[in-house]
């Protein structure tokens, strides 16, 4: 009998033979694979990482954790540019519109006057609200928050830990820089409640309570670590400055437009705020991600 010769491999054959290792080709650059057995990628790191187990970067995107030291985490170019516009442009806008109707005592105004005469009803309640806009009570709470804030970043360490309490001072210092001039320029007498008298518009209490309660409370939101706790201060900060145009109105020491020009006018400066501490949180956390050193999982 003749023997069959076995047939021999060819390129596509796909036999059910495992594939054979052969050394000295991919594991000759592989370090410490002869002697641990498991092969390392030559740069030290694990040999893969599933693409769904990659933590994402600050964008959502597939990247390294903390940001690459160098891109921006907020809004770059226009599109932030736009929202900082947007949000002084509305307020000023609108209290343009208010002044303008004020001193001419246009039909704005004259809406005003008979609005404020059916809501007008002195009593203790509303007086006690309206005085946590006034300076001896909002000040106050924001030199505490200020001393706070600065005395706790100073013991951790932080540069330039002086910074955001600062800005914070300078914002609240400039509200009767610019109010004061105001009350004068416009002269508007006040409800008949306050007797005779000019000087009503806009109103101081409405405007120190928006920067101080709002100053207080974008310094203390960084360090609050729960959603449901930032929230809640956000909502404390709101309920004030309401309970606070509710005093006034109520009381009769102001207008309801006399309210609502100030909280346009403390926009402005909460804004500056929110853009000056954004960009000083964001140049702090790419500068302590570029020094902070990456870590090692290879063999050291």
């Amino acid at each position: 009998m003749r023997e069959t010769p076995r047939p021999q491999g060819t390129v596509g054959d796909t036999g059910s033979r495992p594939p054979q290792l052969h050394p000295g080709r991919a594991l000759a650059h592989t370090p410490g694979a002869s002697s641990s057995g498991s092969p390392h990628r030559s740069d030290s790191r694990p040999p893969q990482t599933p693409r769904g187990a990659r933590r994402s970067g600050p964008d959502g995107r597939p990247g390294t954790t903390p940001p690459v030291p160098g891109r921006p985490t907020s809004l770059p170019g226009p599109v932030g540019l736009l929202g900082v516009l947007g949000c002084l442009g509305l307020p000023a806008a609108l209290f343009a519109l208010i002044t303008w109707q004020v001193v001419a005592h246009g039909p704005l105004a004259r809406a005003d006057e008979r609005l404020s005469r059916s809501l007008v009803h002195p009593d203790r309640v509303s007086e006690l609200l309206a005085d946590l806009g006034g300076v001896p009570v909002a000040v106050p709470v924001l030199a505490v928050v200020l001393g706070y804030v600065a005395l706790s970043a100073r013991a951790a360490g932080r540069e330039g830990w002086w910074r955001a309490p600062a800005v914070a001072a300078v914002l609240m210092a400039v509200v009767p820089a610019v109010i004061v001039p105001l009350k004068e320029l416009v002269a508007r007498p006040g409800p008949p409640v306050m007797g005779p008298g000019t000087g009503f518009y806009p109103s101081g209490h409405t405007a120190t309570a928006v920067v101080a309660y709002g100053c207080a409370t974008l310094l203390l939101l960084p360090r609050l670590r729960t959603a449901r706790a930032r929230r809640g201060l956000l909502g404390l900060c709101l309920a004030v400055n309401l309970a606070v145009a509710f005093g006034l109105v109520r009381r009769g020491y102001h207008w309801p437009l006399d309210v609502v020009a100030s909280w346009c006018l403390g926009a402005l400066p909460l804004t500056v705020a929110v853009v000056i501490l954004d960009r000083g949180v964001s140049r702090s956390s790419r500068r302590s991600s570029a020094g902070t050193p990456s870590p090692r999982t290879g063999p050291s």
